[in-house]
């Protein structure tokens, strides 16, 4: 990806949300353009006017750490902005190394050691895998692959939650909280491209996301991105119905750029039990195969 588009749509729409009020600036009555001015950034920053505007051109190579804090706090950035701007000034740096594809692990070069696999199966009350910044499932417990049923059995999608969340209809059954998803999923994938630009196969999901969901080419432009860790998702599963699941995203300290889920229903719930009900479909289903999609809607 352009490191130098990336980076002046990256500002320039981090600036656009900012306003003057919330800037702690005087508002005015005659602005031509949303949020701040580029002058109003760099004072905020104590850069100069012609500094701030090099930068926001996509030219961060050079900008120390120092400066970029001052422009991450001028801009109001979070945590994950924060963490996207310092990932591209070390791409524009060709100092992103240590983020290169060889520790992003893809699909087509790697594979769970049989340790991890044995810690996925031993997790027998929820769904838990393994995923790249690409959102691969890569690994999967079997309570996960047939709860991601419809993931598993879409032609084509390869286990791709990206892929399943725009490409697929039935993403719309299975996430009664449609919008929020793809918010979330956009935001993954363009945190990673942060941090892993030279990841071809990104590149092409992105291109084909882009060609093919408009939902995702609007979303995409819009340079969002956000750190996935915790929280509770609604999901309607075709054979146990409606489930509300607490979920946990833990990196994995020995597989950079993995992300371990896992997640676990509400003891005493109606999902909890929705679970148990899942996992006695799952052992239904024919041992040497994923589960099919069904009909019943729970």
């Amino acid at each position: 990806m352009d490191n130098r588009a990336e980076v002046r749509e990256f500002l320039t729409s981090r600036r656009a949300k900012i306003t003057p009020e919330r800037a702690g600036l005087p508002s005015g009555s005659r602005r031509r353009v949303p949020g701040l001015r580029r002058s109003e950034v760099a004072a905020l920053a104590d850069v100069s006017v012609e500094y701030y505007a090099k930068l926001e051109r996509g030219n961060l190579a050079g900008a120390s750490p120092v400066v970029l804090e001052a422009v991450a706090r001028a801009l109001r950035l979070d945590e994950a902005e924060r963490a996207h701007l310092l990932n591209l000034a070390r791409a524009a740096d060709g100092s992103d190394a240590l983020t290169r594809p060889a520790r992003r692990r893809t699909r087509d070069h790697w594979k769970p050691h049989r340790s991890l696999q044995w810690i996925l199966d031993a997790v027998t009350a929820g769904p838990a895998f393994v995923r790249n910044g690409r959102m691969d499932v890569l690994a999967a417990n079997p309570l996960a692959r047939a709860f991601y049923a419809d993931l598993y059995a879409a032609p084509g999608n390869q286990a791709n939650l990206a892929r399943f969340q725009f490409l697929d209809p039935a993403s719309r059954r299975f996430y009664p909280d449609w919008d929020a998803f793809a918010d979330v999923a956009v935001a993954i994938l363009r945190t990673e491209a942060g941090r892993n630009p030279h990841d071809k196969g990104l590149h092409d999901l992105v291109g084909e996301l882009s060609t093919r969901s408009e939902e995702f080419r609007t979303r995409w432009g819009a340079h969002d991105v956000r750190h996935h860790g915790t929280g509770t998702k609604r999901f309607h599963h075709h054979a146990v119905g409606d489930l509300t699941l607490a979920y946990e995203g833990l990196e994995m300290a020995a597989e950079p750029g993995l992300t371990l889920t896992v997640y676990a229903a509400e003891p005493g719930s109606p999902s909890e039990e929705g679970l148990r009900l899942l996992a006695s479909w799952t052992a239904t289903q024919d041992a040497g195969g994923s589960p099919s999609r069904r009909t019943r809607s729970g």
